[in-house]
């Protein structure tokens, strides 16, 4: 049974993510969309799993920008909506967040931001309640998935009483941790409804958004007035002189603490829901019994800098602490958090936490690698020896976000800029517009449809001579096989239109589009000096889609289907201990011997047949043939 579909009553262990989609679906939810990124992943992809039973809509988006404004009309024609994304996913729907405060919403309208503090899977470390700040639009935070659902269901009514849009704030061990979770009835659901016409409001012309701006500031007042009264704020009153003032993750990581340090009854605590706004009345209350106070959150000092400019502008006399005891950087956890309150609380830290463990032996470094048998290190291998081939030399390589970022490594050594979704094109023209060199833009297909089409497009119209490689691997692989436009199915995993990478890239201009398949190499190969050579004769863009589908969803196909993997091995009598297969081709099912012949991992081969098709001297031969239902599971037209 899905772990959504419980009966109330139930307690049942969930994932920070899926208690949030189990609020959310207790709250009413009639609508969401979002696209897929760690650490939000799971939320909708919770949804999407029960969508069918409970009757809402539940959709993968092209990006953020699009989830959040299909959510937020939703939510105008008086649907609760949710949109979900990671922290850098909120950069692409700033724009429409921005506004969306001074509209106003209809139904209760739920923003997650799931943020990656120490950036486990990301490539900045941005504090998103920033964005509350900037755009008056109130931040919640959880400390568990049982609070986190809990206060999902408290936000959206929030939001709908305000008519305001409301931003959820996750973190990674938030949204990646499980706890009990006690299931509560779920309403009727209303998944329809009807937009009322109201230009003034909604259509934001200059003269509409002068006089939303008054009221947006009038209703901030009110706002700030009712944080006050969240039933998830919690004062812990020890009769002491000091207090600690803490939100989201570090409540449970502060209790952990003071118990360790034995200093439970020693202070006060003030665990706040929201600190964008921060509850003014209840943080003054608290510091007014106080001499000195702790502030604890995790990345910027966002709710330090309120309370002491709450402290300064009301007149109390508090020494006020934060970052100079908390770190600034990373996620917080015990043996990060317990220096800080322990110098605080003026005690010792306990010798266990002073000295870093020491391991019996050294562990060897596991970096991440592509899978066995992953196209995309085909493709970039291919890439690599038709730019040799072609007798191009000095290439720099624009890439982007996803599994094949990991061409940033050795041996293939193809991602010297990576900087957001949908970056390499763009940075991709302006480097062919101020240098020399052989310029390669590499992005994958969930990619090229979240971010890339508009620099595609400025590529053609600026006559930028570059070579675009689409590693199309007809999923968005990383973050756990979500479908998106081109792969044929919607969240739900209902059939729906393909839309194509190569009519996109003709019906925008470009004048050289070809489609390669990786596991072929002498023919890509071929094909990309022909792309390479057409990028060089006429100044101007190319674009070569290679179309394999993910690996890892193959083999899990074939399996369920029962059709063998077939796999290969290494004649060690042909063998010439040559190394292209395990250096240059880099799979992790293929290492050398000690006399330095290769040898295949059968558990690891996943029949991909490009090592064989590499070796220069025929040394590598299938076990088996492959059977025409191992071709029929790769198909991808």
């Amino acid at each position: 049974m899905h772990p959504l579909l419980y009966p109330p009553g139930s307690v049942v262990l969930l994932l920070g993510n899926e208690a949030i989609a189990r609020g959310a679906i207790e709250a009413g939810l009639g609508f969401a969309a979002a696209y897929p990124g760690t650490p939000s992943t799971e939320i909708v992809e919770s949804l999407a799993g029960v969508a069918e039973h409970y009757g809402f809509h539940v959709e993968w988006s092209a990006n953020e920008k699009v989830a959040f404004e299909s959510a937020y009309a939703a939510s105008l024609c008086g649907v609760r909506s949710l949109t979900a994304m990671k922290h850098v996913g909120l950069n692409v729907a700033a724009d429409a967040l921005m506004s969306s405060a001074y509209t106003g919403v209809e139904a209760g309208f739920l923003i997650v931001s799931a943020e990656d503090p120490d950036m486990w899977s990301s490539q900045n470390e941005q504090d998103n309640r920033y964005y509350g700040l900037h755009a008056y639009i109130p931040v919640f935070e959880a400390y568990s998935p049982w609070e986190a659902k809990e206060l999902v269901k408290y936000a959206f009514n929030f939001s709908e009483k305000f008519k305001h849009p409301v931003i959820f704030r996750s973190t990674t061990r938030v949204s990646h941790s499980s706890g009990p979770v006690k299931f509560d009835a779920v309403p009727s659901v209303k998944s329809t409804g009807r937009f009322v016409k109201d230009p003034d409001r909604f259509a934001l012309m200059p003269a509409h958004a002068r006089k939303l701006r008054v009221k947006l500031i009038e209703k901030w007042r009110s706002i700030c007035e009712e944080v006050n009264y969240s039933p998830f704020n919690k004062y812990i009153d020890k009769g002491s002189r000091k207090l600690i003032i803490c939100c989201g993750t570090g409540y449970g990581y502060l209790m952990d603490c003071l118990k360790i340090l034995g200093v439970e009854g020693k202070v006060n605590v003030l665990k706040i829901s929201t600190s964008v706004p921060a509850p003014r009345r209840l943080i003054m209350n608290a510091l007014g019994r106080c001499d000195e106070a702790l502030v604890v959150e995790e990345l910027e000092p966002i709710l330090e800098r309120d309370v002491k400019a709450m402290a300064f502008e009301e007149g109390v006399k508090c020494r006020i602490h934060g970052k100079d005891f908390i770190p600034l950087i990373g996620e917080l956890n015990i043996d990060k958090l317990i220096h800080g309150v322990a110098k605080f609380m003026d005690v010792p830290v306990p010798s266990n936490f002073l000295n870093p463990l020491k391991l019996s032996i050294e562990i060897p470094a596991r970096p991440p690698t592509l899978c066995a048998g992953c196209p995309h290190r085909a493709s970039f291998l291919e890439l690599k020896w038709a730019l040799a081939k072609s007798g191009v030399k000095d290439v720099v390589y624009a890439g982007d976000i996803g599994c094949y970022s990991l061409g940033v490594d050795e041996p293939f050594r193809v991602q010297d800029i990576i900087l957001e979704m949908g970056g390499g094109i763009g940075s991709a023209n302006g480097l062919a517009h101020v240098s020399n060199q052989f310029v390669v833009a590499i992005m994958g297909d969930s990619t090229f449809y979240h971010a890339c089409i508009p620099a595609l497009i400025n590529s053609v119209y600026n006559k930028s001579p570059m070579l675009i490689m689409v590693l199309d691997n007809r999923i968005t692989a990383m973050t756990g096989h979500q479908p998106h436009p081109g792969s044929g199915f919607t969240a739900t995993g209902a059939k729906t239109e393909e839309v194509k990478i190569e009519d996109i890239a003709r019906g925008v201009g470009v004048r050289y589009v070809d489609t390669i398949d990786p596991f072929n190499v002498k023919d890509s190969i071929e094909r990309l000096m022909k792309a390479i050579k057409f990028v060089l004769e006429n100044r101007a863009v190319a674009l070569v889609n290679s179309r394999r589908a993910c690996t890892l969803m193959v083999v899990s196909n074939a399996r369920r289907k029962g059709v063998s993997v077939p796999r290969y091995a290494v004649d060690v009598d042909l063998c010439r201990a040559c190394g292209i297969c395990y250096n240059q081709l880099s799979c992790p099912a293929i290492t050398p011997m000690p006399d330095k012949k290769a040898n295949i991992d059968p558990l690891l081969c996943f029949g991909c047949s490009v090592c064989m098709q590499i070796c220069p001297f025929n040394a590598i031969k299938p076990l088996e043939t492959p059977s025409k239902d191992w071709e029929e599971v790769w198909r991808v037209d």
